[in-house]
């Protein structure tokens, strides 16, 4: 039962284009609106991708279908970058995109500069997942959101009902299984930055589960943190009825068959819906869409969290369909209960147990029933000999028990590309005409477009004349006037108006629906006209910057255990973060730094939820010196509350909760999560009230450099030395692996009494965390340090360094932060510092992203 009045016109369905063949495959399937990606500047930095010169032929190309056009725009941007940044969003105001999806904070700074209405998309990379985050981007006027696809259903109604901005969700195709903005393995493992579209897909690789650090066995379970794709379809319902406004379909790197299928079965849903025929889909669709892409299909995170649904761990890639296993090996083939249809020609691939290895696939030549060749279809539930190919399969390797996939079918891909490979309109639109006359004056027409809401008026240019014979009625003209056929156009109503008798030869008609249609059909690509200032987007950086001498730096450390705490307030560190897994264990890190004397910061999850302030209460509560925000979310919450706080002050009121020991409100920080790149998000971020902000850990020495050369370096604080977060995840590899429960309310809580690390194929063992939330974080086995960069820092102005512990023994602490005090104070050089700490570290220290 729907609670509000919901138009189909409201529901925009989103599909991808890597290529113009993709994009035609789209609007001929019925997308309602394509995003593509052009040459630079985008998260699928692999896929053919635009060329930026291709922005008005796509536009135009676009608009004449009523199709919308949304360039990604969704990685970081750094310093050096912003120029063609800015050169880009030109390109794209004059063309008229429909919108840029933006990843960026300070790209979305820049172009507000320069256009106070071109429409901003905030894109799934920006983790927004609450309506505390929604509310962070309001003061930006972004179109539209898209929601981080670890939200489920109520907390996608639960952010449209409070949040009212247009939420954006993905409905199929892959799942990252780290938040989307938050994954940083490519770039540790790599130098290719998931936030700068080079993804290089470690989470599909296999990993072994160390448990307390033993061996954990776990049969032919070894892709661990692999999800099965998404597969929303049955949920169109439930997701129109959240206020979801856009179904976006992934799948910037597939193929046109791909596109024109998925958007055809999404299409048809949300159709459905509205037309009240809704079924769901049929086992076939369901098959189809497998056919296209699968590595087994899930709600991901829509339904709620089911740890156990989402990884299946046995295979990273496409599989296709399930046919059913092999029963016996023939001399020309292998005999199966098949559990779909199976015909000639389609792909079929043998599944033993290990992907690792080599699998047998190929075609299929034959199929046998009871000894007798079929020419069609074998059916669901019959028993056949699969005969491939002679030279396709290695039958000696096949065995009794492997799964038979069904890996392509010719047939259906030679079906979808019909649909876009074709001279004819993929869409036609609705023409209203109006034609009046009398005897010795034109014929005029009027012509209205009703989709885009254009009128031309074309008339004659012959005079009516008194017919001798046969004069023309509406019969005649809406038969002349309608043949509208190759055009975008079908006649759906016509009014005549004619005095007397009249006729003009037919020419003269044609010769008016020809130049109408010419009109009409020149209108529809016209692009959307945006307010657009010519700025220099560069002006504004902070070029002058007061050295910081040594000894005036200072040094933080952050801890995540109390003996770590426990030691470092021995030490001369300005502040002490204290980032524990569970927020019960807050108030003895405060108690201890209090009776050292020493300011101490409490350290928010990386991700901000619905419901999930209360976290954030207790923090104010414990009345800490500053909390590191991690997320948009929560850093508004904390804004929100000290604008509160400082009312209560002016109006003569001590608000009790946050009165703290030095009357003040705690420093807000913002952590490397926030992705900072450049000096527009430094910026942005100050004017947020931010008191310091960390940089992005995207950022090589050289990116870093611009960016301090540019920015207010006197608020920045730069992390030195940690193990890089890679993953943070809302999959959870304690609950999957170690627990027979789904989630957090059944699994019974095994992180708490062990300890998980992934050791990939070079052995190295990467320790994984848990938070307040049940999120896991995987870290880097090896720590990295950027001590030999100090100096450059220094130089440009930078005041405070971070070192962050993980597992590190109080011993080993006292060494950290003795090592780095005497490189600030001048006393050892950075070098010395790193030679020194891969000399005493048994794992090796790396030097990390900065040196990429």
């Amino acid at each position: 039962m729907r609670m509000r009045e919901i138009r189909r016109e409201d529901i925009e369905l989103l599909a991808p284009a890597g290529d113009w063949d993709c994009m035609r495959a789209a609007v001929a399937n019925g997308a309602d609106a394509i995003f593509f990606g052009v040459e630079k500047f985008n998260a699928r930095a692999r896929a053919n991708n635009f060329r930026m010169d291709d922005l008005p032929d796509i536009m135009a190309y676009l608009h004449s279908y009523g199709v919308k056009g949304f360039l990604t725009f969704n990685i970081l941007v750094f310093e050096d970058e912003l120029k063609d940044a800015q050169t880009l969003i030109d390109a794209c105001i004059d063309a008229g995109v429909d919108a840029v999806i933006v990843q960026d904070l300070g790209l979305v700074k820049m172009i507000r500069e320069m256009s106070p209405d071109f429409p901003i998309h905030g894109s799934t990379q920006m983790t927004i997942t609450s309506p505390e985050a929604v509310e962070f981007t309001k003061p930006y006027d972004m179109e539209r959101v898209v929601l981080g696809r670890e939200n489920n259903l109520k907390q996608i109604k639960k952010i449209a009902d409070s949040a009212n901005v247009p939420l954006e969700v993905f409905v199929h195709g892959a799942l990252c299984v780290s938040y989307s903005g938050q994954c940083l393995t490519s770039e540790m493992w790599g130098g290719r930055s998931a936030n700068r579209g080079e993804c290089a897909q470690a989470c599909r690789l296999p990993y072994d589960m160390m448990v307390d650090g033993e061996h954990q066995p776990m049969g032919d379970i070894t892709y661990l943190l692999s999800p099965k794709d998404l597969a929303a379809i049955e949920l169109v319902p439930d997701l129109i009825e959240a206020g979801v406004v856009s179904f976006k379909i992934e799948g910037r790197m597939k193929q046109p068959e791909y596109v024109a299928n998925v958007v055809s079965k999404y299409r048809k849903a949300i159709d459905d819906y509205f037309a009240g025929t809704w079924t769901g889909p049929t086992k076939e669709e369901v098959r189809e869409l497998q056919q296209s892409f699968s590595r087994g299909f899930t709600h991901g995170f829509l339904s709620g969290t089911n740890n156990k649904q989402l990884v299946d761990g046995t295979f990273p890639k496409s599989r296709g369909v399930y046919v059913g296993r092999v029963e016996q090996v023939l001399r020309d083939g292998v005999v199966c209960k098949i559990e779909a249809p199976l015909k000639r020609g389609d792909g079929i691939g043998f599944d033993a147990g290990d992907p690792t290895k080599k699998e047998e696939g190929g075609r299929i030549y034959d199929l046998r029933r009871k000894g007798v060749k079929l020419e069609g279809e074998a059916e669901e539930g019959w028993v056949v000999d699969i005969v491939p190919g002679r030279s396709d399969v290695d039958l000696r390797r096949v065995k009794v028990g492997d799964k038979i996939w069904k890996t392509s079918d010719q047939a259906l891909d030679k079906r979808m590309r019909a649909t876009f490979d074709t001279e004819k309109p993929y869409k036609v639109f609705p023409m209203h005409v109006r034609v009046e006359g009398r005897v010795g004056e034109p014929l005029r027409t009027w012509w209205t477009d009703v989709q885009k809401g254009t009128t031309v008026e074309v008339a004659s240019e012959m005079m009516l004349e008194a017919a001798q014979k046969r004069p023309m009625d509406k019969a005649l003209l809406e038969e002349q006037l309608g043949r509208l056929g190759g055009t975008v156009y079908q006649l759906e109503q016509i009014d005549v108006t004619l005095e007397g008798d009249v006729i003009v030869p037919m020419r003269e008609l044609n010769a008016i629906r020809r130049r109408a249609v010419d009109h009409l059909a020149g209108e529809r690509p016209k692009p959307p006209v945006y307010v657009k200032h010519n700025v220099d987007v560069m002006a504004d950086g902070v070029v002058e910057h007061t050295p910081v001498a040594y000894g005036e730096a200072q040094l933080t450390v952050l801890c995540r255990t109390l003996e770590q705490v426990q030691t470092a307030v021995k030490t001369d560190v300005a502040m002490i973060y204290a980032d524990f897994e569970f927020i019960k264990q807050f108030p003895a890190a405060i108690e201890t730094c209090r009776a050292a004397g020493k300011p101490i910061a409490l350290v928010t999850p990386r991700i901000h939820m619905p419901n999930e302030n209360g976290y954030h209460r207790n923090i104010l509560k414990l009345k800490p010196d500053a909390v590191l925000v991690r997320n948009t979310g929560a850093l508004y919450f904390y804004m929100q509350a000290k604008a509160g706080w400082e009312k209560q002050i002016a109006e003569g009121i001590v608000p009790a909760d946050v009165q703290l020991e030095y009357g003040k409100f705690p420093q807000i920080i913002g952590d490397f999560s926030l992705n900072v790149a450049n000096h527009k998000a430094v910026q942005l971020f100050i004017e947020e009230g931010l008191d310091k902000i960390t940089p992005s850990y995207d950022l090589n020495i050289q990116q870093m450099v611009d960016m301090l050369g540019k920015s207010e370096t006197s608020k920045l604080e730069i992390v030195i030395h940690q193990h890089l977060p890679m993953f943070h995840t809302e999959h959870c590899t304690y609950c999957t692996f170690l627990s027979e429960g789904t989630d957090y309310t059944n699994c019974g809580r095994p992180c708490e009494e062990h300890n998980i690390s992934l050791r990939d194929r070079i052995g190295m063992s990467h320790p994984v965390r848990v938070d307040e939330g049940c999120r896991n974080t995987v870290y880097n086995a090896i720590e990295q340090s950027g001590a030999e960069y100090l100096a450059n820092f220094m130089e440009l102005g930078v005041p405070t360094y971070r070192v962050e512990f993980l597992e590190e023994t109080p011993e080993q602490v006292s060494e950290v932060i003795d090592l780095y005090q005497q490189a600030l104070l001048g006393q050892v050089s950075g070098t010395q510092v790193w030679r020194k700490l891969k000399a005493t570290n048994q794992l090796g220290v790396t030097r990390g992203q900065l040196v990429k």
